[in-house]
């Protein structure tokens, strides 16, 4: 059959037209169809068999993949293929193909605290396979690795790192946990030959009972701020009291030895009044007809001092 047909894939399907022509042509005869139907069907059939085995023997590597393969003669082979288009031989070896670019996984966990309040944490990771280590995670793990480990290690060790804290602490000393999380998480993963871009607590929320006891703290710490400061505001009113009395009285001391020392200074001060007491009447507008003895004004008649009563 080889040598009727020819080695050249042209050819031979140059001459199967003309077989397939002579089969059904007019000056063909009828003796010659049956030997041109079975050429023709033969052709077809080994130009089928060459298309599949050519499809079968190639397999393509996406952008961000890696493939491994497994045969079934000697198992996974520790040969990585990167990205492009590979043969592989059909039937025995079968590619396995990793995504090996970073990719999110949130993980939520319930745990509790050094003063025992519940927390709930969301704990976000990028991960991705060391693609060095593609047969070993094959061999162990399979292709759906994120879900067998991540889970429990995140919640292990969430629960370990905020076991170490109180809630309060949580908040105010938040990125020394994120940090000692971060480190064990990493550490944890290259066990399993698994590499973490990040690590990120991006939810940490308190169970409502705490959430309440924090608001009436924050309350009783305002009362008491608003208590000491009325405090303070009595004693500098009593002090400024205090002040303003000895200063009314060393002002009455000072201005008994006055009058006492120099008798003119009552008459001094009764003229001071006398004085103000006219500039006010002078800006009036009502017409006034007052004793002027009884509103000092009679600044010409002796006064006590020169007369004294006897």
């Amino acid at each position: 059959m080889s040598n009727q047909w020819g080695s050249d894939p042209q050819q031979q399907v140059k001459q199967a037209m003309r077989a397939v022509q002579r089969m059904f042509g007019s000056n063909g005869g009828r003796n010659n169809a049956p030997k041109g139907a079975i050429g023709a069907t033969a052709l077809l059939v080994g130009l089928s068999a060459l298309a599949w085995g050519v499809n079968a023997s190639l397999y393509n590597v996406d952008g961000g993949h890696r493939a491994i393969k497994y045969s079934r003669v000697t198992g996974v082979q520790k040969e990585i293929y990167g990205e492009g288009t590979h043969l592989r031989l059909p039937w025995l070896e079968t590619p396995i193909i990793y995504d090996v670019r970073a990719k999110p996984t949130s993980i939520q966990s319930l745990t509790g605290t050094k003063d025992l309040q519940m927390v709930n944490i969301v704990c976000r990771v990028l991960s991705r396979p060391d693609q060095h280590t593609l047969p070993e995670i094959y061999r162990t793990l399979g292709t759906d690795y994120d879900e067998r480990v991540l889970p429990s290690i995140i919640n292990e060790v969430l629960k370990s790192v905020v076991a170490q804290f109180n809630a309060s602490q949580l908040i105010t000393q938040r990125d020394r946990v994120s940090k000692m999380i971060r480190d064990q998480l990493t550490k944890r993963a290259l066990r399993f030959n698994l590499v973490l871009d990040d690590v990120s607590l991006t939810h940490i929320t308190f169970s409502p009972e705490f959430a309440s006891a924090g608001e009436a703290k924050q309350i009783a710490q305002q009362d008491a701020q608003r208590a000491a400061f009325i405090v303070e505001r009595a004693k500098q009113e009593k002090q400024s009291t205090v002040v303003r009395a000895d200063g009314e009285a060393r002002s009455a001391e000072l201005i008994g030895e006055a009058i006492k020392n120099q008798p003119g200074f009552l008459e001094l001060r009764r003229i001071e009044t006398a004085r103000d007491i006219a500039h006010i009447l002078q800006r009036s507008g009502n017409r006034l007809v007052l004793d002027a003895s009884s509103l000092l004004l009679n600044v010409t008649e002796p006064s006590s001092v020169e007369n004294p009563r006897k």
